[in-house]
């Protein structure tokens, strides 16, 4: 009996059971099967002896090997694929098997997805499970669909695992408590083992890992959002993530190392960014946005890079980070960029445009040759959260070309207003700003720089906050503080030392007629100020002072009008002289004091709204602002150099 007798003989007893109760109408056509609920199936028809129609999805007889009825629930809108070694299967609810026409290959199966609009306006999640080592998931189409994965292990020798050119929002899922794993062939065409010509949502309480052995792990010609997903790329000869438009995590657990190139990258998709789009009632936020932005809301990143010049996470456009646990290591080198004609470093975190930090916790270690812990080629603005920024790598110098490692750098002005703030560079400065640098608020800044620790090209305001710097460097040229303008203290509480000589602990630029202004604030300068400051708080001076150690520890206490503004040890090493102190009010300072309570800032070197008891007090003389003592020029005296106590 041939396929069209078959159905002829078995449909009158299909209807008949079908119409008996809630059963299922299971149409099999080699690997795949439709199932159609008995309340959904309505009327068949069987046209010419050689179709069958059910609920608008249209039959070759000649292509169907089976028809049965089961007890087989059936959830609409969903479509199931199960790997199973070199072959899949397909299943297909009923009520959008008219939309999905699925084409199988062994193990390799794509999907042709047409209009779901009938689908009471919801979308087709397609779930995938099981295992293969040469098998894909291709989706074709313009409506947007959900891809859950629960439990797969799929590995694409030929290309992509997950290859999408559906250019819509896509939705890749992890369900809960499942474990899946894609990776791609290597030396093939294919951008990345995740490719989606449109939008990425990466989401679920599951676990995924992606691994990239051509280009990228994960790529999309649109934007990318990270929501709950514990997300690991375990490689990538390119990019860990790479997206245009923007990239947006919101929350989750991201891992990504083992790549050739950034962990994360977001570029513009076309040639002008149209900034950020923010939300309103009718849209969803950045909605149609192409900015090239980075924005981190939560969740936990962890990025280690190793190629040169490589950078964590960067952005084509702006970076902002507001709330989350990042970890990102830059361990590249340096190398000679000969399109742009530079030297470049690694960074940790790196926006050619602008970037905002107002919250989370940021540990970013820059260890290669010119690395940055931050780089900003726009301003650069902090409100809030805890950095712990370190470069320790040196200069990266290729013929008349360098890159200098900083822990901490903008090309645009910088503010400082907000948040803890510990910057450390071994070989250069702690953080620089290529253009102005203003501190304000209650940001609590520690910078360590073996240059100066903290520099500007332009003018620098302290107007607030708590900010130490000590420069650990003995050559020519390393301040505490240096502005290469004016430097306005106006309020901020300030600490700063360095070796001496010709460094002083707060530097204006004098040589180009600019001037240090003392005008409030509290300020503690270990080697003195640059020479001709205008002091319009008064200054006082001592010309001996006890560094501390571990095991003894020398605390001083500096008092306005009999009230300890500022308890602070100084750091074992080798400055200049003097020391000179400035409060508002009727200024005092001890030195043995033992502080208690309040706040401790700057890895311990001081403490704010504490009380103290003991100490000696020190006997002061005014500072007129001359630059300390220079005999035969310098910045500070230092009979026979270095650290400790220092005779006048």
């Amino acid at each position: 009996m041939n396929i069209m007798k078959k159905i002829l003989s078995i449909l009158p007893a299909l209807v008949f059971t079908l119409g008996a109760s809630a059963q299922t109408l299971n149409v099999v056509c080699g690997n795949v099967t439709y199932q159609f609920p008995s309340a959904q199936t309505g009327d068949m028809t069987y046209t010419d002896g050689t179709a069958l129609t059910i609920q608008g999805k249209q039959f070759s007889i000649s292509d169907i090997d089976k028809m049965y009825v089961d007890n087989t629930s059936v959830t609409n809108n969903q479509v199931a694929i199960a790997y199973n070694g070199t072959s899949a299967t397909v299943t297909v609810a009923g009520n959008v098997a008219q939309y999905v026409t699925p084409t199988l290959s062994n193990a390799h199966v794509t999907i042709a997805q047409s209009n779901t609009d009938a689908v009471d306006g919801d979308e087709i999640t397609y779930t995938l499970s099981g295992t293969t080592t040469n098998g894909e998931f291709a989706l074709e189409g313009s409506y947007k669909c959900t891809i859950a994965l629960s439990g797969l292990t799929l590995t694409n020798p030929l290309g992509a695992a997950l290859n999408i050119t559906n250019g819509k929002r896509i939705q890749i899922s992890a369900k809960k408590g499942t474990e899946n794993t894609l990776a791609d062939g290597a030396s093939s065409s294919q951008k990345g083992c995740i490719y989606s010509k449109g939008q990425i949502q990466l989401q679920g309480n599951g676990t995924l890992t992606v691994k990239g052995n051509t280009a990228h792990a994960i790529k999309s010609g649109d934007y990318i959002s990270v929501k709950n997903l514990t997300l690991n790329v375990t490689g990538a000869v390119s990019d860990g993530i790479n997206c245009n438009e923007y990239f947006l995590m919101k929350s989750g657990t991201v891992t990504i190392s083992g790549v050739g190139d950034d962990g994360i990258q977001a570029d513009l998709d076309g040639t002008t960014s149209t900034g950020e789009i923010v939300e309103t009632s009718t849209t969803d936020a950045h909605d149609d946005e192409d900015s090239g932005n980075i924005y981190i809301e939560g969740g936990t990143l962890t990025v280690t890079t190793t190629g040169a010049a490589t950078k964590c996470v960067k952005s084509a456009g702006d970076l902002r980070v507001s709330d989350g646990i990042l970890t990102l290591t830059a361990q590249g080198n340096g190398t000679y960029d000969s399109t742009d004609r530079d030297a470049k470093g690694a960074s940790c975190l790196k926006s050619d445009g602008n970037m905002t930090l107002s919250g989370g916790t940021l540990t970013l270690k820059a260890s290669g040759t010119g690395g940055k812990g931050i780089k900003a080629d726009g301003t650069l603005a902090i409100s809030g959260g805890t950095i712990i920024a370190t470069a320790s790598g040196s200069k990266y110098t290729y013929g008349s070309y360098s890159a200098a490692p900083k822990a901490i750098k903008s090309d645009g002005a910088m503010t400082l207003s907000g948040g803890t703030i510990t910057a450390t560079s071994s070989y250069h400065e702690g953080i620089e700003s290529k253009s102005t640098l203003t501190t304000s608020g209650d940001c609590i800044v520690y910078a360590t720089g073996s240059n100066d620790a903290i520099n500007s090209s332009s003018d620098m305001y302290l107007k607030g906050g708590y900010i130490m710097a000590r420069s650990t460097g003995s050559s020519t040229g390393a301040d505490g503080i240096d502005a290469n303008g004016n430097l306005y203290v106006q309020g901020a509480t300030a600490f700063s030392m360095c070796h001496g000589g010709a460094d002083v602990a707060f530097d204006a630029n004098s040589e180009s007629q600019k001037t240090l202004y003392v005008q409030s604030g509290t300020l503690v300068a270990i080697s003195g100020l640059e020479n001709g400051a205008s002091l319009t708080q008064t200054c006082y001076q001592t010309s001996s002072y006890q560094t501390s150690t571990d095991t003894n520890e020398n605390w001083y206490g500096l008092y306005s009008n009999g009230s300890l503004v500022l308890a602070y040890k100084i750091p074992s090493g080798s400055y200049g002289s003097p020391m000179v102190v400035s409060t508002a009010g009727t200024c005092t300072l001890k030195s043995g004091i033992t502080p208690s309570g309040g706040t401790t800032l700057w890895n311990g070197y001081g403490r704010i709204n504490a009380t103290a008891t003991g100490g000696d007090t020190v006997s002061l003389s005014q500072y007129t602002g001359g630059g300390g003592f220079q005999p035969g020029g310098g910045g500070g005296f230092q009979p026979g150099g270095g650290g400790g106590h220092r005779p006048f």
